[in-house]
């Protein structure tokens, strides 16, 4: 059983950190359409694949958009003069109920848009769009402003009502759908232009290291505790399992706690007070656990039953608050799907493990209890109980 562990905690970790972008590289067109440039833009599941032409100036390009459903409609935008959706020169992709796909232009003049078809700011002289197996992607020829390579971009998805497009949602992935796209270099910058999308590396940073901390290694910590001082074997390399687990994990949750107080520095006109306010409770909770360690009376001391109800107590909170921050987490980060699907299968396989081990836990108690009353029938008990 203590030598069980120590993998099982590897395959979690490595579960964590697989990375779970496709390659934009790898992807086949239906006419095998082959693009020297392609970058995984940072959310709503999509890509940008182009070719860049210097003799005339022209892009031939494709957005990619992942995950699409019938009824639904994307769009890919540059923003020649600004930046954002205003102003906003749009390749749109309409989903109709039958899965066919409108391709057009749309230049954006006012947040009210209804993304009707328009002209553009510069030539637009292909488009076409198509559908499968739930992506959508919209193929283009771009001909780009005189003596510019580099501009601000944009991207989209929303629902269709009534068959023309209405208003996208406004979770982070959508608000943050901005950045910046170089024909030339190749370079893309993500989080509203900010070169090299440091904020979103740390936002993501962040989400990381207090999904692995908090979330992963602080239960795995307690079942270490809870499970494995039930073997004779295990004691006392149960204890040191437990400590060394708990203590990374507060290491490491500390170190995402610091980026998640610089974030909430950093961010304007957007608050996540319930996030906000369960991470410093736990991070105060944590750092009583860790200071409640060094007073830790010992086995036989008369103090030592209330330290174990407050240990206890205090640390199945922090791991219930732990879990409830994660989910937090992934609705403000609001990554792809398949990052919290991993989560949750990581919580269901801690679960599921921790019903199997009670139940042996207990047996094994009631079967050790059952051996001493059999050992010493003078203490009261009897043999045929």
């Amino acid at each position: 059983m203590g030598k069980s562990f120590h993998p099982i905690f590897c395959i979690l970790i490595s579960i964590l950190t697989i990375s779970y972008a496709q390659d934009c590289n790898t992807y086949t067109f239906s006419k095998n359409n082959v693009y020297a440039t392609c970058v995984t833009l940072p959310v709503l599941n999509s890509q940008l694949h182009w070719n860049y032409h210097p003799t005339n100036a022209t892009v031939d390009m494709a957005y990619r958009q992942t995950g699409v459903t019938n009824s639904q409609w994307v769009a890919w935008a540059l923003n020649v003069g600004g930046s954002g959706m205003v102003g906003a020169q749009a390749l749109v992709g309409l989903v109709r109920s039958n899965g066919s796909v409108q391709a057009y232009t749309s230049s954006v003049t006012g947040y009210g848009t209804s993304l009707q078809p328009s002209g553009l700011s510069f030539d637009v002289p292909r488009i076409r769009a198509e559908m499968i197996n739930g992506d959508v992607v919209v193929y283009a020829t771009l001909v780009l402003p005189t003596g510019r390579t580099s501009f601000n971009q944009v991207w989209q998805v929303g629902p269709v009502d009534g068959g023309a497009p209405s208003a996208h949602q406004m979770g982070s992935a959508n608000k943050n759908s901005v950045g910046t796209v170089d024909f030339a270099t190749g370079l893309t910058s993500d989080d509203g232009g900010n070169v090299g999308g440091s904020r979103r590396r740390r936002r993501n940073t962040h989400g990381v290291l207090n999904a692995l901390s908090w979330g992963v290694m602080m239960p795995m910590g307690a079942m270490a505790a809870r499970y494995l001082k039930v073997f004779k074997a295990a004691n006392p390399a149960w204890f040191y399992i437990h400590v060394t687990c708990q203590a990374s994990a507060y290491v490491i949750g500390v170190a995402g706690w610091g980026t998640g107080l610089k974030l909430g520095s950093d961010s304007t006109g957007i608050k996540y007070n319930t996030h906000r306010n369960i991470g410093i409770t736990l991070f105060t909770l944590g750092t009583l656990q860790a200071f409640a360690l060094l007073l830790r009376p010992k086995p036989d001391n008369k103090y030592r039953f209330y330290w174990n109800i407050y240990h206890h107590s205090m640390g199945y909170t922090v791991i219930l608050l732990s879990i409830i921050n994660v989910f937090k987490g992934f609705d403000i980060l609001d990554p792809e799907k398949k990052w919290k699907k991993a989560y949750i299968g990581i919580l269901i396989f801690l679960v599921v493990n921790t019903v199997m081990l009670e139940a042996y836990t207990w047996f094994i108690v009631l079967k050790r209890k059952q051996e001493e009353k059999k050992a010493y029938p003078g203490n009261g008990y009897s043999q045929s109980a």
